[in-house]
């Protein structure tokens, strides 16, 4: 088959799959159930597809390789979603590619077939191996990988010459041993799809807490006063978050959707473990749903930014936390500064949102005590995502107090998760508790220090990727 061949192939079974219809309102259900269980059981088996899909996100069992969604303390039988479900049944599918396929299937055809048709050819089973100038993968043996390997790894100047790269369908034990592997050969160059998702992430957290990690746990969703979901579609990429947001809008979580598309799992959820998802209405959960324009994020956080420092110039004392910014921050006037030259009309035409839908996130934000903020590649991959991303951390570092009578320190948070690793990238506004665990080493408590940055006073253009 020529690759002009694929092509057409590809084109016709894309138009053959293609479905058209009114757009979805909620999500799971029922039909998550069918989606999910049903190519199982169909492709691996009954019993097979018990057996996986209950061992799955376990503590006696695996993780899930299909995203980075942290696991509960309690777990239920069924811990897993329609993702998880499909990403197991392809790991674990009877189908395999034979020897043949290599020798009628030149890359230069592979590469014009469709992620779908690849998969759909089955598990690899043996070794393959591409010479430097050679058009097509052949199957070795495991001697023979293995010689090739440690031929090429002694042949280095360096070890640093080497890069072992995983993905997230790698799983966290596989990778664990891998990493342990290229340490002991004396490298520490350990790419993998992350760095795609959210390196802009690790970036910007690095530059403001000194830590580009989680700082939060699944059951803080549930503590959470206010939720702010950025860039993201978890009922498609990551559905098993809409359980975390489930538990967390009963616990009586306030739900803001900031997004270009409408999700329809961020409208409202149909638990598929729950009766209720089965015959009722769901969970209702984003209380807004701000439709903001493509790359329009950070001029959305720095506004809000802005009408948190107004209403605390309007009621001193009131809003900012100004014991923990004279403790632990600095770069806190330069950027005040910069959020009083914000231009109000170049904000409103880069988000293309209202004065009324930004000033009404400010207000849920001033009046909540404990806040996350949640992103995904919706924001890590503009050209602008480390900036704003630190933008978002400035937000957070604006927390201040409750509106009761009792001064009460607010814990706000950060959260970002990417569909398809097996990584986590977040950040929280640390209290005086939790703020030795930012500060690993003298160098990151002086990042860590760098709370503000006051680098981006103009909104983004909504054009600028």
């Amino acid at each position: 088959m020529t690759s002009e061949q694929a092509a057409t192939e590809r084109k016709v079974d894309d138009r053959e799959h293609l479905q058209i219809a009114p757009p979805k309102t909620w999500a799971a259900g029922i039909p998550g159930i069918l989606y999910s269980v049903g190519p199982a059981a169909r492709d691996m088996g009954v019993s097979r597809a018990a057996k996986l899909l209950t061992s799955m996100n376990h503590k006696d069992g695996f993780d899930c390789m299909s995203c980075a969604w942290p696991d509960p303390d309690h777990r239920k039988v069924a811990e897993f979603c329609e993702n998880g479900a499909k990403a197991v049944t392809w790991e674990a599918t009877p189908v395999t590619v034979p020897s043949g396929f290599w020798r009628e299937h030149p890359i230069s055809v592979l590469k014009e077939e469709s992620e779908y048709w690849l998969g759909m050819q089955g598990r690899l089973v043996e070794p393959v191996y591409k010479a430097a100038d050679s058009d097509r993968y052949e199957p070795v043996g495991w001697d023979e990988a293995f010689r090739i390997v440690s031929e090429k790894l002694r042949g280095l100047d360096s070890p640093d010459q080497a890069a072992f790269y995983t993905s997230g369908r790698t799983s966290n034990e596989a990778a664990f041993a891998y990493q342990l592997f290229a340490r002991a050969f004396g490298t520490n160059n350990l790419p993998d799809c992350s760095n795609m998702c959210h390196e802009s992430t690790g970036a910007a957290l690095g530059e403001t807490i000194g830590v580009g990690k989680c700082t939060i746990t699944y059951d803080d969703f549930a503590k959470a006063d206010l939720i702010i979901i950025m860039g993201q579609n978890p009922g498609t990429n990551h559905p098993r978050m809409l359980t975390a947001l489930e538990e967390a809008k009963q616990a009586g979580a306030t739900i803001v959707a900031v997004n270009p598309m409408p999700e329809a799992g961020l409208m409202r959820y149909k638990n598929p473990q729950k009766i209720g998802g089965w015959i009722g209405k769901g969970t209702g959960l984003a209380d807004d749903y701000l439709q903001i324009r493509l790359a329009g994020d950070q001029a959305l956080m720095q506004a809000v930014a802005k009408r948190v420092l107004q209403a605390e110039e309007a009621e001193p004392g009131t809003v900012l936390d100004h014991d923990f910014i004279d403790r632990y921050c600095h770069g806190f006037d330069e950027f005040a500064q910069s959020l009083r030259s914000l231009d109000e009309v170049e904000v409103l035409r880069a988000t293309g949102l209202t004065a009324g839908e930004i000033g009404g996130l400010a207000d849920r934000y001033i009046r909540a005590d404990r806040v996350i903020i949640t992103w995904a590649m919706g924001l890590t991959q503009h050209k602008r995502a480390v900036a704003t991303i630190k933008d978002i951390m400035n937000l957070l570092r604006c927390a201040g107090t409750s509106a009761s009578p009792v001064r009460v320190p607010r814990r706000s948070a950060g959260t970002a998760t990417c569909r398809g690793t097996a990584r986590w990238a977040s950040g929280r506004r640390c209290r005086r508790r939790s703020w030795t665990s930012c500060k690993r080493s003298s160098a990151s408590i002086r990042r860590a220090r760098t709370a503000w940055t006051a680098s981006t006073a103009s909104a983004p253009s909504p054009t600028g990727g």
